[in-house]
């Protein structure tokens, strides 16, 4: 496992990425492919289909418990927590064309504002040439969402949505690209879900919902402690 810590933007915010961690990739898309077909949601934000992975779905969850058992000394080295729980694991496939996308999907968003919820994404295949940047809004210098900003990030949104069209990727008018993290089978990308990120979907993915061509991550929330 080779870690990088990684520092984007004026607040210099972690992002903490690993190569060669959790199962070989193609043993998780055999138990992503267990589980498909993928239903949307539940988070209709998402481009895409996700399947939630819970205690009942045996062999993913050991999958999910074994990755996190690997990723706790970067979750804990990375972000100064001394431990974390998780709140949700699931399988992602991004599948909607970049004209269907919502206003609010063309646009970088944020998980949380509380700043111990931490996004621990798996690339696993159907990935090449995508990954996950991260920005800022130009209107108002946000970088990272808080309780204390979070209705300014979200005025000057939708304001400037209907401006806004396919996937965000690099700088525009709105938003300036401030890193990214390009995918590679079985890389990590660990960061803290208040930052304003998105996935980098070029124009040549496969938007396919079989875990055996489309765009395969697993996709873990924690909340340090």
């Amino acid at each position: 496992m080779t870690p990088r810590l990684l520092r984007f933007g004026e607040g210099e915010h972690r992002v903490v990425v690993v190569d060669g961690i959790g199962d070989p990739p193609q043993r998780i898309v055999d138990l992503a492919a267990t589980l498909a077909p993928f239903p949307r949601g539940p988070n209709p934000g998402y481009p895409g289909v996700r399947r939630v992975v819970d205690e009942s779905d045996v062999a993913a969850f050991a999958y999910v418990r074994r990755l996190l058992e690997s990723a706790a000394p970067f979750i804990g080295g990375g972000f100064d927590v001394d431990g974390f729980d998780l709140i949700e694991a699931s399988f992602s496939i991004v599948t909607t064309p970049a004209d269907r996308l919502t206003p609010a999907q063309r646009a970088p968003h944020f998980d949380s504002t509380d700043p111990k919820y931490l996004a621990v994404m798996h690339f696993v295949s159907g990935i090449a040439g995508s990954g996950t940047a991260f920005y800022r809004q130009r209107a108002t210098g946000i970088e990272a969402v808080t309780v204390a900003n979070k209705d300014a990030f979200v005025a000057a949104a939708r304001r400037d949505a209907p401006a806004l069209s396919g996937y965000v990727g690099g700088d525009n008018a709105f938003f300036k690209e401030i890193g990214r993290v390009e995918a590679a089978p079985g890389r990590l990308v660990i960061y803290q879900g208040a930052l304003l990120h998105s996935g980098i979907i070029p124009a040549a993915l496969p938007l396919d919902p079989d875990p055996r061509v489309g765009r395969l991550t697993a996709n873990l929330f924690v909340k340090g402690h």
